[in-house]
Order: C-alpha cells, then structure tokens, then sequence
C-alpha cells in the first residue's frame, strides 16, 4: 500500500486542528531553524490558541525549559502563543535533582559535561561537581555538541577515557542531526552512540523515547486533554514520528527541517509519496498519519492578507 493512501497530504494545519485539543509541537526544524522562524509558524500558533487547543512545545534541547522559552521570545515566539515547554535538558535537571528512580539513582556528585559552548546551565544549581577531565568524574552528561567546528573524532579521545573510567552517561539530547540556518549539524546524539560503540552505558532522555512523552500526556490529562485528543507534530521520523507511534498518538510530519532534502525536487504527489515511502522504509515503515509543508495555518487568516502555498 503506498503512503499516498495512508498519509493525508494536508495544505497546513487548519485542515486537522478541528479533531484535536492537544498539539505536542518540535521546536527545531518545526518553528524556526535556529536562526529565524519560519513563514506563517506566528500566524498558525495565534490560530490553534484562539481555538482553546493546548499546545506543549517539546523539544530535544539539552538545555532547560526556561532558556528555550527566551530563545523563542528572542525569535518572536512569546509565551502567549503556546502553554507549556518541556525539554530532555529539563528532564535531566528534574532527574538528577530530585536522584530518586530509576538510572538517576546513586550517580555520584562528580560530572564530566559535553555541551556546546562549554556550557553548564543543565547542572546550575545542582548538587554536583563539574570536572574537566573524565578520570576524576563519576557520571557524565552529554548535551550538545560543537559541530560544525568540531568533528565525532575531535571527541573520541575523552570518549575513551570515560569508557576506561567506566561512566554511565546521560544523553540530555538524543537528536544525531540538529538544524541550524540551512544546514545539519550533528547532535549530541552521535556523540552518546559513539560512546555506546565503545562500550560504555549510555541512558538517553527525550524523543523518541517514553518517559518525556508521559510527561506530556500527564501534563496535557491535567488540562482534560487526552492522548486520543493529540497529535505530535514534528520534522524527524527517529523522534517525532516514531515517539509519537510508540505512544499510540497521531502524528503529522512537517517537510520543513532535518527531512527537508528527502523532498527536495517533489513537485507532485507522486514524487512526495515516493519521498515518503523512501523515508518510512529507513525508520521501519513508521509513517506519519498527516504531513504538511510546513507549521503554517493554510487556509486564508481572517482580517489577514495570506498568501496561499502550493502543497506541492
């Protein structure tokens, strides 16, 4: 059966907002590209929350919730337009501040950190210690990488010497590719799976994977929104889509983002379903149940001057 069958091409999201009240939307590749937000992403948002629709913004980032939620303000997207943020950088804060379940538990209270920038807000007012050398760390946490200016092999070195020390790792961004501008650039992901190439014991906190989206669905069941009520909209298969599947939520794939090339040269139906079942064969014929060019409203706003896109 071909995806043209089974995945609902849509001219954006006004053509599903009416059977849902709850949107979990991807922050990357999604509303903006780290650089600027994308075309008609304000304008959708205003509709979905005029429509009483809660919208949580999740998102792979291995920073905290409230450093996202400036970025975005930076990018022209305030808080009025959405209701909640949650990302792997929160979760991880959450997990190793509270140190009571599950791989949280027992870690030590010396860190070896991997982030872009040097950075180390994800531990700020933690009860560990940074160190700077793997040998004196008792845990390590991977958050962000510094590509494009450094390669995997400029990090293999303190990989080793964390695998010798035997520390378990805590990877606060799962994503292998992130967008910035209009290129990839490889995430802290890459970086925790060349670790588990190695041998060392690697605990991964975001999408795709259960417990950020049962944060979420509790989150969202506070608010009287239900998982049959919910749809995960996001750019990648290996996160959005998927996670959204293994939770049994509906999801829809924006072409915007990491996927952007896969449909590169699609001018019509066809090709765009050929695109995506290309896609869905490489992430276990998981397909998307909605896919939209991009987070844009689609039919003309009210007292608004829109200019309709082309689907294909």
């Amino acid at each position: 059966m071909s995806q043209l069958q089974k995945t609902k091409f849509c001219r954006g999201i006004s053509d599903i907002s009416d059977s849902y009240m709850g949107f979990i939307i991807d922050q990357w590749g999604v509303l903006h590209n780290g650089e600027k937000v994308y075309d008609g992403v304000v304008d959708c948002l205003k509709e979905l929350k005029s429509r009483k629709k809660h919208i949580i913004i999740l998102s792979n980032s291995g920073k905290r919730s409230d450093i996202n939620k400036d970025r975005l303000k930076k990018l022209g997207i305030g808080p009025s337009l959405y209701d909640e943020i949650l990302t792997s950088g929160e979760m991880t804060w959450q997990g190793l501040n509270a140190q009571n379940e599950g791989f949280f538990q027992n870690l030590g209270k010396k860190v070896f950190v991997i982030s872009r920038g040097n950075d180390r807000t994800i531990v700020d007012g933690l009860d560990v210690e940074v160190v700077e050398d793997p040998m004196d760390a008792d845990f390590m946490i991977i958050s962000g990488s510094d590509a494009p200016e450094k390669t995997l092999a400029d990090y293999e070195p303190m990989l080793k010497k964390a695998v010798r020390k035997q520390l378990v790792a805590l990877c606060a961004n799962p994503d292998s590719l992130g967008v910035m501008g209009s290129q990839s650039i490889m995430g802290a992901g890459t970086i925790a799976r060349r670790y588990s190439d190695y041998g060392g014991v690697v605990h991964y906190i975001g999408k795709p994977h259960q417990p950020i989206f049962k944060e979420c669905i509790k989150r969202l069941q506070a608010n009287n929104v239900f998982p049959g009520q919910t749809i995960v909209i996001g750019d990648s298969m290996t996160h959005d889509i998927t996670g959204g599947h293994l939770m049994n939520i509906d999801t829809c794939l924006v072409r915007t983002g990491l996927h952007a090339h896969a449909f590169k040269g699609a001018k019509d139906p066809a090709a765009v379903n050929k695109a995506l079942d290309m896609l869905s064969n490489q992430y276990n014929n998981v397909t998307p149940k909605y896919m939209v060019g991009r987070l844009e409203w689609g039919d003309p706003l009210p007292d608004r001057k829109h200019k309709k896109r082309k689907l294909f």
